[in-house]
C-alpha cells in the first residue's frame, strides 16, 4: 500500500473503494482518504438485511465527514442456483465493473484469502481456485487492487481502534449456513490450535499457485498466437483456462473461429474436425483411395512388400467404433481392447469415435495410428496394402 501511494502510480487517476461499512473497508478508506487522490467510495445496497438501509446511512455519514464522494447502488440479488454468497458477490462486482473509475480498491485481507483458498480446495478447485484472490489484476478495462491480502484482520481492527474509527457489524457473519462463516467460526479455531500460522501458510501457497496460473496464462496466449488466433481479454482468458483445466475436461471452447480442447494437459486445436454427420459403412475392395466426406478425410492405400494388409482377394468394410473391439498389432503381445490401445497412443477421446476402422466380417483388421492386426499382416515376400488416414 505504502509503495503504491508513494510512487505516484495513482496520481491523476480516478480511484474507487468498495465500502461496505465493515471494519476492513472503513480502514482502507481511512488510509486512502489521507492522500491527495481523486477518490470515491461505492456502497452496494443488497437489501438482504433488515439493517441494509442503516448501513447505507452510516456510509453516507462517514463519507460526508471525511469529504469523500459516495455512490450508493441498490441491487436485486438473484441466487440462480449458485447460493446467496456467490450471488451477492457477483452483484457487487457487476456494479463496480460499471463505475467510471479505472482503479478499484477492495479490502480483502489475509483471513479472507486463507478462507477463500480453503473453500476452493474443499470444492476440488484446480490451480486457479488454489491461487485465491490476486493482489492486483486487470478486468473490464480496470485495475483491481487488494492491498490488505498479507495483513491479518486483527491488525486492521487494531488500526481502527487506534484511530477511534467506527464501523458496522453484519449480523449475517454469525450465520453458519454460509460456508465462509462456518469455516471462520468453527474450522478456523480448530486449525489454529494445531497450526497457528495456517492462514499465512495458505496465503503463501496461493502465491505459489498464482505464479503457476500466470505461467499457464502466458502459455495459452503463446499457443493462440502460434495458431494465428487473436488474444482474448484477460477475463476471457481466465475463463478459458478455468474451463480447459477443469478435472476430467472434455470441454470444447470456440475462440476466433478455432475449436480448442484439452487432453493430458495439452491444449489441442480441433478446428479440422469434421462436423458430426451420419456415417454408413463403406466397402473397400483394393482402391488406391477412398473418400469419406462424413468423417472429413480420405483413406489412402499404397502397395508394400512384406507389410500392410494381406488382402487375399477379401473385401474389407470401413466402419466406426461400436465398443468392445480388440486388436493385436504385435504378434508377440496379447490382443487388447481398442480403447486401451488408443489411450496408450494418446488419441483424444473425442477423436476415437470418428476414426475409420477396417473390418473383415466381425474382425477388426486395421485402426489409424495403431496398425494392422497380426492375423491379417502381409509377411515375407507377400504383397500388402498400407492404409493411411488423411484429414
Amino acid at each position: 500500500m505504502r509503495r503504491l501511494l508513494e510512487t505516484g502510480d495513482l496520481a491523476g487517476k480516478r480511484v474507487a473503494v468498495g465500502l461496505s461499512g465493515g471494519v476492513d473497508s472503513v480502514v482502507l478508506l481511512h488510509i486512502l482518504a489521507q492522500h491527495k487522490l481523486a477518490l470515491e467510495a461505492i456502497h452496494v445496497h443488497h437489501g438482504l438485511s433488515p439493517n441494509a438501509d442503516a448501513w447505507a446511512r452510516f456510509c453516507r455519514a462517514l463519507c460526508k465527514r471525511w469529504r469523500v464522494p459516495l455512490t450508493v447502488k441498490k441491487v436485486r440479488v438473484k441466487k440462480r442456483g449458485r447460493g446467496l454468497e456467490a450471488a451477492a458477490r457477483d452483484a457487487r462486482y457487476a456494479i463496480l465493473g460499471k463505475i467510471p473509475s479505472k482503479i478499484i480498491f477492495l479490502a480483502h485481507h489475509l483471513d479472507d484469502q486463507a478462507e477463500t483458498v480453503l473453500m476452493n480446495l474443499l470444492r476440488g478447485s484446480g490451480v486457479r481456485g488454489a491461487s485465491g484472490m490476486p493482489v492486483k489484476h486487470h478486468s473490464n478495462e480496470k485495475v483491481w487492487l487488494r492491498p490488505f491480502l498479507d495483513l491479518p484482520r486483527e491488525a486492521i481492527v487494531a488500526h481502527a481502534r487506534r484511530h477511534a474509527l467506527e464501523w458496522i457489524e453484519d449480523e449475517s457473519n454469525a450465520d453458519e449456513a454460509f460456508t465462509r462463516n462456518f469455516i471462520r467460526n468453527r474450522v478456523a479455531p480448530l486449525l489454529s490450535m494445531k497450526f497457528p500460522r495456517w492462514k499465512e501458510s495458505l496465503s503463501r501457497a496461493a502465491r505459489h499457485f498464482s505464479r503457476k496460473d500466470a505461467a499457464a496464462q502466458e502459455l495459452l496466449r503463446a499457443f493462440l498466437w502460434s495458431k494465428g488466433l487473436r488474444a482474448p481479454s484477460e477475463a476471457r482468458l481466465i475463463e478459458m483456462l478455468k474451463q480447459l483445466t477443469a478435472a476430467g475436461a472434455r470441454t470444447l471452447l470456440e475462440h476466433d473461429g478455432a475449436r480448442l480442447r484439452v487432453y493430458r494437459g495439452k491444449v489441442l486445436d480441433d478446428s479440422r474436425a469434421a462436423p458430426a454427420q451420419a456415417f454408413s459403412a463403406l466397402k473397400w475392395s483394393g482402391e488406391r483411395s477412398l473418400a469419406i466426406p462424413a468423417l472429413g478425410g480420405e483413406l489412402r492405400f499404397r502397395r508394400a512388400r512384406g507389410k500392410g494388409i494381406d488382402l487375399k482377394n477379401r473385401s474389407l468394410v470401413v466402419r466406426l467404433r461400436s465398443g468392445g473391439e480388440r486388436l493385436q498389432p504385435d504378434a508377440g503381445r496379447p490382443r487388447r481392447t481398442l480403447k486401451n490401445l488408443f489411450q496408450e497412443s494418446g488419441v483424444p477421446p473425442w477423436e476415437r469415435e470418428r476414426l475409420p476402422l477396417l473390418f473383415c466380417g466381425d474382425d477388426l483388421v486395421w485402426a489409424p495410428g495403431l496398425g494392422v492386426d497380426a492375423r491379417y499382416q502381409a509377411r515375407g515376400g507377400a504383397s500388402g496394402w498400407l492404409p493411411e488416414w488423411r484429414r
